[in-house]
């Protein structure tokens, strides 16, 4: 019987999760579509909210489909309150829980991150701080973005 239920059960959950990836890319296009000043300015007003309700939504139904039910215990920090999240260790597809439960915060991701098919687009939808492992200053440049964004009063979203 377990068999038989895992046989039904991968095929539904993998033909789900591949429709939520691409409903996101989807959300992800749509709202990074034409964006001003791409990149260096913040996503503003409907943009930045259809990334925050869908995407985290979308991300959190997607891992309910994978088995896993997260509960949040508190309350989860405001951006004035913590501009910076911490999350460690960081190292796993179960970062984008985290991501998920805090409203898609903006993440350090490596610059070459964004150029992958399908994630690259959702990744660019949540204004990484991107990099670059060639570049020599790209420590000290990250270190003052992520600066910038933290003192920037509400403008950009969270960093994690």
């Amino acid at each position: 019987q377990t068999v038989l239920q895992g046989i039904i059960l991968l095929p539904l959950r993998a033909i789900c999760i591949t429709f939520i990836l691409l409903l996101a890319w989807l959300v992800a296009s749509i709202a990074t579509f034409s964006q001003p000043g791409r990149g260096f300015l913040p996503l503003e007003g409907w943009r930045r909210r259809m990334i925050q309700t869908t995407l985290s939504g979308l991300t959190r139904t997607a891992y309910f489909v994978m088995g896993f039910q997260v509960k949040v215990k508190g309350k989860v920090a405001s951006l004035l309150e913590a501009p910076i999240f911490v999350a460690a260790p960081h190292s796993s597809f179960f970062d984008a829980i985290i991501c998920a439960l805090t409203g898609m915060p903006s993440i350090v991701s490596r610059a070459e991150n964004l150029s992958t098919p399908v994630f690259g687009t959702i990744l660019s939808s949540l204004q990484p701080v991107a990099v670059s492992r060639q570049d020599p200053d790209s420590r000290k440049n990250t270190v003052g973005e992520i600066t910038r964004r933290a003192l920037s009063r509400g403008q950009w979203p969270q960093v994690i």
